[in-house]
């Protein structure tokens, strides 16, 4: 990953800096360490609540995917679990138990956001093989503080991800 370009996620640095996306902000902490943005996804129209799709984008730009979660990042985790579903009740009604919360590997862009979506919208995004629960990667890290340092990953990998391309141009 490290060779993609930075360029591939300049729009995500874009709305952390409040470029971009500033109408459509639901909640930020800002701290440095601990601290993300959580806004709507752009696939979600903000209209049926079982429809809910929102991320949190961290502002830590060092964490580009779960592999780069230590138990250092544990109150990071929690605290984006913690706010961004008291965020989600307060505007919408979705209490926690009605939400799916992971995070994709391989993601589809390399800056760690963790999905927030009602649990009666299913998607591709969601499946076996490009999921990971959040409440389970807390509990890995919590067992094992470099889990995912050393953890094998069993991941699909769709053609119009960078990852993908770039692979292919080495074969």
């Amino acid at each position: 990953i490290l060779p993609l370009p930075a360029t591939t996620i300049q729009w995500v640095y874009n709305i952390l800096e409040k470029k971009k996306e500033v109408e459509r902000l639901l909640y930020e902490d800002p701290d440095a360490a601990q601290g993300f943005m959580l806004h709507p996804d752009l696939k979600w129209d903000q209209k049926q609540a079982s429809e809910l799709y929102c991320l949190a984008i961290c502002h830590n730009r060092d964490l580009r995917s779960v592999r780069d979660l230590r138990q250092e990042h544990l109150p990071l985790l929690e605290n984006i679990k913690t706010k961004s579903c008291q965020c989600i009740q307060d505007k919408y009604g979705v209490t926690q138990d009605k939400l799916r919360i992971y995070l994709h590997y391989q993601p589809s862009y390399y800056h760690l956001h963790v999905h927030f979506t009602h649990v009666d919208l299913f998607g591709a995004g969601q499946n076996v093989g490009k999921a990971i629960l959040l409440e389970d990667v807390i509990n890995n890290l919590a067992i094992d503080p470099d889990y995912y340092l050393k953890s094998t990953l069993s991941y699909t990998l769709g053609s119009e991800m960078d990852l993908y391309k770039a692979m292919q141009a080495h074969l």
